[in-house]
């Protein structure tokens, strides 16, 4: 029955479901009312029925016992199927409900046991909440009583704060009261204190005054400097309070103290310097003391008064720089000590110069080095004895050593003027400069600044009469010089020098003892040279002999005294006029060389003037090019070709009507538009003037040389190039050997004649080239273009005779072949000459391609206009190489008088 009655209140739930909800809610408010329940929020009732939905959706598990169903209070009570044994399980569910009794019959009671039920179900779900709330109410009410109490103890603290508060202020009003008065207290202190303070400087007038007017006072007191130091005190203190009362009272008598102390001092200073003179005046009343008791008379008596006189000066000197008083005190003591000190050196150093002058009147350099070396001894001691007395340095004793220097100036300067010989006034620049500045100088150069002066001033005397000199020296001995008839004597000097030469090797290779010497002129190399055998062997050690060309004895005169004269200068004046001087000796040099060569080209030969010429140039270019120095000047003219032109044109009758025109047809303006002179600059170089002469040289060299030999047989090619040019042209046609003078007959005694000139004259040409340039090298440079032109002429020959004639008239013409020439133009001991260059040159230099370079340079064909320049080119490098290679080091000064010196020995850029 109750299973009837649950499906048919299943049936009917349905239907409950659709009734309005406003029904449902006033039934569960109702039933809050009849339980006096609080009612759940509606969001808390949502949040129940999705609960139970979820928890209705759930199945039970397989695993648990029918028998526990009671106990699932919190699930549906109404399983979705329940088996049909369990029916006492059921009742006793009911029992549990309390619906043992009653039975459910209608619909409206089902939901009245429902409603019953879930009302009941909603309160057990809510005990607990308000099981909470009755707690936190508990909370609440406790923390209501402690906040209560709290309030009413920081009503206390703050009751205890402000009593706090009032205290403190009483107590900090009593302390800032009883500081004001620890202040005023230290004010009135300090007050006392600073008054007391400045009337001490004030006080201090009598107690000054009274030292001061002590007859028993000594500035070499103990006392005395402490008074000094108390009196700079007060007088500091006093000018720097303008505002005190009676200040320019107490100032003025302030100083008048001070200037009572100056005096003492100036007078003690002042009669222990003029006592110490007066001393050493009385000793020797004509100031003049000997070399052994110069020392003691004018030093050790000075040295032996300084300690005491240098701690009161010490005193002065650290005051002079604050108070202007103490500063004049020290120039007066300066000033003292200056004067004693001239009194006392004056008359000895005038005696002392005059007796080296007297000594030494002839040797000027002696009297130089002499005199200059007496003063800087006396400046050196000098400045010693002044740093004695003073520890402070002043510009009036380099016054003083500078007046006493100047009295040696005075001496030497009228000597220096009247000296006229280049050696004397080039060997006074090197002790001057070298000795006394460079040496002297610059090592004390604190001591010797005076002297030096003086000596820069003497310096410039000498190189201004060096510089005046050398312009009457090269006018008269270099441009003007008329050459004797022993000067222009070549080759017969050169052949006698030879003969001598061999004369004595001859003698040299009889006597075998290696250390023995046979002249005091000597002809070899003191470095022997290594010899290289073409296999790469080094062989023995041969001495290389030095010709008689190369001789200094053996230079033409101009060119000897031009090297001497640029030798002398380089170190003694300035670059830019050693430059100047050096372009003006050079260019003389080179007219005088030229002059030489015309007259010895009209006495000898052709080939001697050439050659002498040559030889001469090359030592020019070989002995300047150490000389680190630009031998160009640059020289400004002022052109007035345009200032004459315009001239010219205004003054034309026709320009007369333009002088009123208004334009820019103006005659006037024309001529200042126009008529403005040019400045012209030029540079005159006489390096490039010695390497234009030597290429112009060796160019009429090589032609003539050429001319000689094969001049003929240029004739005769020159013709048949004319007879070509003529047929290419469009002229008549030609049969050459149908020609009067090319006929084979005449070719024949053409080319025998040219053959017989190369064998007869060939050799005498090349010793002529070893009698002037007395070189393997140069005389294969300078030889290898004439012998190129000789090959090409020949050259040419066999061409064209193998172009225009028969084989019958070959041998007729009977030409020497090209193997014939080049073993007559082939010359004994010139065949290795390249190859020992290049080994030279690779040995000093190092530098493979600068043999390979000059090699390039021999190899490479000469063309016409070629020919000298590349000969020049390769012998200026070859001298210069030998010079290098040859050179040691420069000579000594005692050397300069017989062989030019070199400046430096370093290789020429």
């Amino acid at each position: 029955m109750m299973k009837m009655k649950a499906e048919r209140g299943r049936e009917e739930r349905p239907e409950e479901r659709g009734r309005p909800d406003r029904e449902r809610e006033e039934r569960a408010e109702e039933k809050q009312e009849r339980s006096g329940w609080t009612s759940l929020t509606e969001k808390q009732s949502e949040s129940v029925e999705q609960i139970r939905a979820a928890a209705e959706s759930l199945e039970l598990p397989a695993e648990l016992p029918i028998e526990d169903l009671c106990s699932l209070s919190s699930r549906s009570l109404f399983p979705a199927a329940v088996p049909a044994s369990t029916e006492d399980v059921l009742l006793k569910g009911f029992q549990m409900l309390g619906m043992e009794d009653q039975r459910i019959e209608t619909a409206q009671q089902f939901f009245s046991w429902f409603s019953k039920l879930q009302a009941q179900m909603d309160q057990d779900e809510g005990a607990k909440y308000r099981r909470t709330r009755e707690c936190l109410s508990c909370y609440q009410d406790q923390c209501d009583s402690i906040l209560t109490d709290v309030s009413a103890a920081l009503e206390h603290l703050d009751s205890l704060q402000k009593q706090y508060l009032f205290v403190s202020t009483k107590t900090g009003t009593l302390h800032e009261a009883c500081e004001q008065l620890l202040k005023e207290q230290s004010e009135l202190v300090d007050l006392a204190e600073s008054i007391q303070q400045k009337l001490s400087y004030f006080n201090e007038l009598e107690t000054i005054n009274t030292k001061l007017n002590s007859p028993t006072l000594s500035v070499n007191g103990e006392g005395f400097i402490p008074m000094l130091s108390k009196l700079d005190d007060c007088i500091e203190y006093v000018s720097s309070h303008p505002n005190f009362k009676d200040h320019p009272v107490y100032l003025a008598k302030f100083r008048q103290c001070l200037s009572k102390a100056m005096q003492l001092i100036r007078t003690h200073a002042v009669n222990t310097l003029h006592n110490l003179t007066s001393q050493l005046t009385k000793r020797d009343p004509m100031g003049v003391a000997n070399a052994d008791n110069a020392f003691t008379l004018y030093y050790v008596k000075f040295r032996a008064a300084a300690p005491k006189l240098r701690a009161l000066i010490e005193q002065v000197e650290q005051r002079s720089e604050k108070m202007p008083e103490y500063q004049q005190l020290l120039d007066d003591i300066h000033q003292c000590y200056l004067d004693q000190r001239e009194a006392l050196l004056s008359p000895s150093i005038n005696s002392t110069i005059t007796d080296l002058t007297s000594q030494s009147n002839k040797d000027h350099c002696a009297l130089v080095r002499s005199g200059c070396a007496f003063m800087a001894h006396v400046c050196q001691d000098e400045h010693q004895l002044f740093g004695e007395f003073f520890s402070k340095p002043t510009a009036k004793l380099d016054e003083l050593l500078e007046k006493l220097c100047l009295s040696l100036y005075d001496v030497l300067r009228p000597l220096i003027i009247h000296v006229v010989h280049l050696e004397t006034l080039s060997e006074l620049c090197g002790i001057l400069k070298n000795e006394m500045l460079e040496d002297h100088v610059h090592n004390n150069a604190v001591q010797l600044g005076a002297f030096e002066a003086v000596v820069k001033q003497m310096l410039e005397d000498v190189q201004e009469r060096l510089v005046y000199r050398t312009h009457i020296y090269i006018q008269t001995d270099i441009t003007g010089y008329s050459p004797a008839p022993g000067d222009l004597a070549y080759p017969e000097k050169l052949q006698m020098m030879e003969k001598i030469a061999q004369s004595l090797k001859e003698e040299q290779m009889k006597l075998m003892s290696p250390d023995s010497s046979f002249s005091d002129v000597q002809l070899e190399d003191p470095e022997s040279r290594k010899i290289v055998s073409p296999g790469g062997v080094e062989g023995s050690r041969v001495p290389a002999t030095v010709s008689p060309a190369d001789l200094h004895g053996m230079w033409y005169p101009t060119v000897r005294r031009t090297l001497v004269c640029l030798s002398k200068l380089y170190r003694c004046i300035d670059r830019a006029v050693f430059q100047g001087l050096s372009q003006e000796a050079l260019s003389a040099c080179i007219q005088s060389l030229l002059k030489a060569s015309e007259i010895i080209l009209k006495n000898k030969s052709q080939i001697d003037g050439q050659l002498f010429l040559i030889k001469h140039l090359l030592i020019l270019r070989e002995q300047i090019a150490p000389f680190h120095a630009d031998f160009a000047i640059k020289e400004i003219s002022l052109d007035l070709k345009k200032t004459r032109d315009a001239a010219f044109k205004i003054l034309h009758p026709k320009a007369v009507p333009k002088f009123f025109r208004l334009n820019s047809h103006n005659a006037i303006l024309e001529f200042l538009l126009e008529g403005t002179p040019e400045i012209k600059e030029h540079y005159i170089d006489s390096k490039k003037d010695v390497d234009r002469h030597l290429k112009s040289s060796c160019e009429h060299f090589i032609q003539q040389q050429t001319r000689t030999f094969v001049g003929s047989l240029e004739e005769f090619l020159t013709k048949i190039a004319a007879l070509k040019t003529m047929a290419i042209q469009g002229g008549p046609t030609y049969n050459l050997s149908q020609q009067p003078w090319a006929q084979p007959a005449k070719i024949n005694d053409l080319v025998m004649s040219m053959y017989r000139i190369l064998k007869t004259k060939l050799p005498g040409t090349l010793q002529s080239m070893s009698l002037y340039l007395a070189n393997k090298d140069t005389e294969f440079i300078l030889f290898k273009p004439v012998r190129n032109n000789i090959q090409q002429v020949f050259q040419k020959l066999h061409t064209v005779l193998q172009e225009e004639y028969s084989g019958e008239d070959l041998q007729i013409i009977a030409c020497p072949s090209m193997e014939q020439i080049n073993l007559l133009l082939s010359v004994k001991g010139l065949e290795f000459v390249e190859l020992r260059f290049q080994l030279h040159a690779q040995k000093m230099w190092g530098m493979t391609t600068l043999t390979m370079g000059f090699c390039l340079a021999l190899e490479r064909p000469l063309k016409e206009n070629n020919d000298a320049a590349d000969a020049a080119r390769s012998l200026s490098f070859l001298f210069i190489w030998r010079s290098v290679s040859t050179r040691e080091t420069p000579a000594s000064p005692s050397e300069t008088r017989m062989t030019v010196v070199q400046p430096e020995s370093s290789i020429p850029d």
